[in-house]
């Protein structure tokens, strides 16, 4: 079983956000084309794959709510329970959002995350759901690089705490998830109000461990985070980055029962469907692989293997998304991507543009960088006996140096 079978995710998406500026709460603002919920699911979601996600809005934001769940990949609208409605303070949102998880299957972890924070990794994800299950309440912190003065009325100074001992806290906060909804329900009753989750544990008299967090998981608060953000987003210049990498893919599936294929994410009517363990996409597979290729990272089966009855009928996009994420990591950009589907039927040129759009969203390119092409061999081979599907592909990574 996944470690991330178990595991919910819930995510605060009910306030205003009005020191962020005049508009939209800022969750639903656009952050490089894209709301900043859609991005917050979409990391949640890559970080936790297995995980169920469960949103709480504010009554007044069903509509906005759905043009950002129009946004998502598939496979992150399908991992989306039904949005729970949110109360007038955070405190009262999330135990809204708790109360809804249990009526739906009580998990064994949830992940208590922010809205507007849409940069938390896999690695923090892991880091939070590893401490709730090790400790049963924690909550990621990173260092202060400043002192900290605590001060009186007057504003005097009347203490110098040591930083050493201090932390910044984030979400996801994580908790083993009885131990979370009891200490909601005996704070309500009690009619206390805290600030975070953690807090609400420590009234309860649990333990609150603190794990390492991530500087650039920081929460959009105000105009200037936006700026950040939109700096942490845009992607390095092609001349910045002078070490040119290549990779090839190659797949193959084996026609199988049903009636359509799946082409670089595009549903394609046929006679028969592709059979694999997954959802059969070979041209995503010999993409993947070949983004994996450029940067010596194995192939798909060292990351996703077949093994894993998690990743049975999964959506090829998460292991694309994830190949193009790990050359993201280290700093670099796909360059280019050329492709070639080899197949007698179905005809691929119909839907060339509708492929060429699809992958360029899961990599996040400019679809003048997605090459597609297709040909047949001529009645030879296995394809040739219509048999099955081929596809190759070459990807282009520009790294920085070393």
């Amino acid at each position: 079983m996944s470690d991330q079978t178990l595991v919910s995710i819930l995510v605060v998406a009910g306030g205003r956000g009005s020191r962020a500026g005049e508009g939209l709460p800022k969750q639903y603002r656009s952050l490089a084309g894209a709301s900043v919920l859609a991005r917050t699911l979409e990391a949640m979601h890559a970080a936790a794959p297995a995980a169920r996600l469960t949103v709480v809005i504010h009554p007044d934001d069903r509509a906005l709510y759905a043009a950002s769940v129009s946004e998502l990949t598939d496979s992150a609208r399908a991992a989306l329970a039904a949005p729970a409605l949110g109360g007038a303070l955070r405190q009262e949102s999330v135990r809204n959002g708790l109360e809804a998880i249990a009526r739906e299957a009580e998990p064994e972890i949830v992940l208590i995350h922010d809205a507007a924070r849409p940069f938390a990794d896999p690695a923090l994800v892991a880091r939070a759901i590893a401490a709730a299950r090790d400790h049963g309440a924690a909550v990621p912190g990173v260092p202060l690089n400043d002192t900290v003065k605590e001060i009186d009325a007057a504003g005097f100074v009347v203490a110098t705490p040591d930083r050493a001992r201090l932390r910044a806290v984030q979400t996801p906060q994580s908790f083993r998830f009885p131990l979370i909804l009891a200490a909601h329900r005996e704070a309500a009753a009690g009619g206390r109000e805290y600030t975070d989750d953690a807090m609400i544990a420590e009234a309860a008299g649990c333990a609150v461990h603190v794990f390492p967090g991530d500087a650039r998981n920081f929460k959009l608060t105000t105009p200037e985070d936006f700026a950040r953000a939109m700096q942490q987003l845009a992607p390095p210049s092609l001349a910045a980055l002078p070490d040119v990498r290549m990779g090839q893919g190659y797949d193959v599936h084996a026609f199988a029962e049903g009636d359509k294929v799946w082409l670089g994410g595009v549903a394609i009517p046929h006679s028969h469907a592709l059979a694999g363990h997954s959802d059969a996409d070979v041209l995503m597979h010999a993409i993947t692989d070949a983004v994996l290729g450029a940067i010596a990272e194995g192939d798909i089966g060292a990351h996703f293997p077949p093994s894993d009855p998690q990743w049975k009928g999964a959506a090829s996009e998460i292991f694309l998304a994830h190949a193009c994420k790990l050359v993201r990591e280290r700093g670099g950009m796909i360059a280019h991507v050329d492709a070639t589907v080899v197949c007698e039927a179905p005809k691929v040129g119909p839907h060339r543009e509708a492929i060429r759009a699809s992958l360029a969203k899961i990599m996040g390119l400019d679809i003048g960088r997605v090459a597609i092409k297709a040909t047949t061999t001529e009645n030879l081979g296995f394809t040739g006996r219509r048999e099955g599907i081929a596809a190759l592909a070459i990807a282009t990574v520009r790294l920085p140096e070393g």
